[in-house]
C-alpha cells in the first residue's frame, strides 16, 4: 500500500502531484525546487544556493517519510545550465559525500519548472 509523504518543511506541490510517496521501505519523492517553503519563492542567489535550498527540501521531505540522505540510493538532479555543473556538485558533496553516494543522473534540462537552476529527485529506503 502507498502511502502520501507531506511535509511543511517543504515547498507545497505547485501541480497535481505528493511531495513523496512511500511503498513498503522505499520513498520517491518528486523533484525539490529551491523554493522557500514559508514563502514559495526562490532563494537568493545563484546555483549554490538554489542547489542547497533543492537538497534542504528533498532532506525535509525524505525525513518526514523516515529516511534522509543517508538513505538515498538514487538521485536525478536537473540542471537548467552544465555549466553549473561543478558548483552543483560542491553543495551535492557537502549534503551526500563521495564515499558512499548515492547513484545519480545528472542532466540539462531545457527549461525547469518556474524557471529554476535546479531540481532534485530521489529515491531512498526508510531507516
Amino acid at each position: 500500500m502507498k502511502t502520501v509523504i507531506h511535509t511543511e518543511n517543504a515547498p507545497a506541490a505547485i501541480g497535481p502531484y505528493s511531495q513523496a510517496l512511500a511503498f513498503d521501505k522505499l520513498v520517491f519523492t518528486s523533484g525539490q525546487l529551491p523554493l522557500d517553503p514559508a514563502t514559495m519563492a526562490f532563494v537568493e542567489g545563484g546555483i549554490k544556493e538554489q542547489a542547497y535550498q533543492s537538497l534542504k527540501n528533498l532532506k525535509a521531505v525524505l525525513e518526514q517519510a523516515g529516511a534522509g540522505t543517508d538513505t538515498v540510493l538514487k538521485t536525478t538532479c536537473f540542471l537548467a545550465d552544465m555549466e553549473d555543473f561543478v558548483a552543483f556538485n560542491e553543495v551535492y558533496t557537502e549534503v551526500f559525500g563521495t564515499e558512499a553516494a548515492p547513484a545519480r543522473s545528472c542532466v540539462q534540462a531545457a527549461r525547469l519548472p518556474k524557471d529554476a537552476l535546479v531540481e532534485v529527485e530521489a529515491i531512498a529506503f526508510t531507516k
